[in-house]
């Protein structure tokens, strides 16, 4: 059984800055790490993989720069067998559709593969639709905010998923897509022999030349939806001060907050 966990690389939440001219993030001089709520979904691949025989292969996967191999290392230290990295020029500023479009075109060069498990979503771009985008490209169920997940026999899993009433009980047939919230796991730390395995492990890297993805299909081509502008909101409000100094002012300024409830008819 191969279980395939997509994670991204993104900027400490402290040093997030975006270019007002072009709507896009600035990452370079940016302190960068694996998205907290991808962790999560390592995890849980990790706990699933000693519950099949023989155990399952944890495969990573991330699209982004070279860099972005710190953030794989970093999850093979917690115990992940492999980790791949797509990266090339050409998918500068994909959005979150073009993303999913090349991470299923790395799905498919990677079959066998039998759960796909994401984040709920990632703490740069906060929209939660690469996971689902990447079914929709797959053609496979999805299970999205997951918070326990059991494999069953006969190819299907089980998951509770958190809804806004409460929780529910669902079944699917592998292969599936499971994005996963907070409450399926602790992620684990890495330990010191992690990181040595980790820093000694070969990472694959894979461009456009080896997913066979069109031009037009990857980067700001590929990409239907795009940032036109980006900018700061002003706030301002009108607001009186009310001082009340002594008894005369307090009997003012009492007089005047009875008379605002009024008129707005909250009194």
């Amino acid at each position: 059984m191969r279980i395939v966990v997509a994670i991204k690389q993104v900027p400490e939440t402290s040093s997030v800055r975006m270019d007002e001219a072009t709507g896009t993030m600035i990452r370079d001089g940016v302190e960068a790490i694996v998205n907290p709520l991808d962790l999560y979904a390592v995890e849980c691949a990790l706990r699933l993989r000693e519950t099949v025989t023989p155990p399952a292969e944890v495969v990573v996967v991330t699209m982004g720069p070279p860099r972005a191999e710190s953030a794989l290392r970093e999850v093979l230290a917690m115990g992940a067998d492999r980790a791949v990295l797509v990266t090339d020029k050409a998918f500068a500023g994909a959005d979150t559709w073009s993303t999913a479009g090349v991470l299923a075109a790395t799905l498919r060069r990677l079959q066998p593969v039998d759960l796909i498990l994401c984040g709920e979503r990632a703490t740069d771009g906060d929209t939660g639709q690469v996971g689902p985008g990447l079914a929709a490209f797959l053609d496979l169920p999805v299970l999205t905010y997951v918070s326990r997940l059991v494999l069953l026999a006969g190819g299907t899993c089980q998951a509770e998923r958190l809804v806004e009433n409460g929780r529910e009980l669902l079944t699917a047939d592998l292969p599936a897509v499971v994005t996963v919230v907070k409450e399926i796991a602790v992620p684990r730390l890495p330990t010191l022999r992690g990181k040595q395995r980790a820093r000694r492990a070969e990472i694959s890297v894979w461009t456009t030349s080896d997913l066979e993805v069109p031009a037009d299909a990857v980067g700001l081509k590929g990409s239907p939806t795009r940032v036109e502008r980006i900018f700061r909101p002003r706030l301002t409000r009108a607001c009186e001060v009310l001082r009340a100094g002594d008894a005369r002012e307090v009997d003012a300024a009492t007089d005047r907050v009875l008379a605002f409830l009024t008129e707005r008819g909250l009194l």
